[in-house]
């Protein structure tokens, strides 16, 4: 089981971005998939989430700005990223929680490899 995020890069100020994620695996369900960010010598932080029955929560500085969306049957998570700041500047991860697998195995949570988003001034 293994996500793979993909689409950072190098943007200005007030510019967007799309991040995607996909999960690979015999997966059955993953009731919630999201992103989350860190920047050097902080703590990662919820940036985006979504639950299987499309319940979303965002971080306060990027609502509004930023939407998070899936597709279930491809096992994807998406964020749209518009009006960037440079505070946005972080690697982003992509994560799923209680994932069930089609041979009924159960993972808590998982994480992929980071993105890199830079905003620039």
């Amino acid at each position: 089981l293994q996500l793979q995020a993909f689409g950072g890069g190098l943007v200005q100020a007030g510019e967007s971005l799309r991040l995607s994620c996909v999960a690979s695996g015999i997966i059955f369900t993953i009731n919630e998939m999201g992103w989350y960010r860190q920047d050097p010598g902080e703590t990662r932080e919820l940036v985006a989430v979504m639950t299987i029955d499309g319940s979303e929560t965002y971080k306060d500085s990027v609502r509004g700005r930023f939407t998070i969306s899936r597709d279930n049957a491809k096992k994807m998570v998406f964020l749209q990223m518009n009006s960037l700041e440079p505070e946005d500047t972080a690697v982003y991860y992509c994560n799923a929680k209680r994932i069930t697998t089609m041979n009924n195995h159960r993972y808590l949570e998982v994480w992929g490899q980071g993105t890199l988003v830079t905003v620039s001034s």
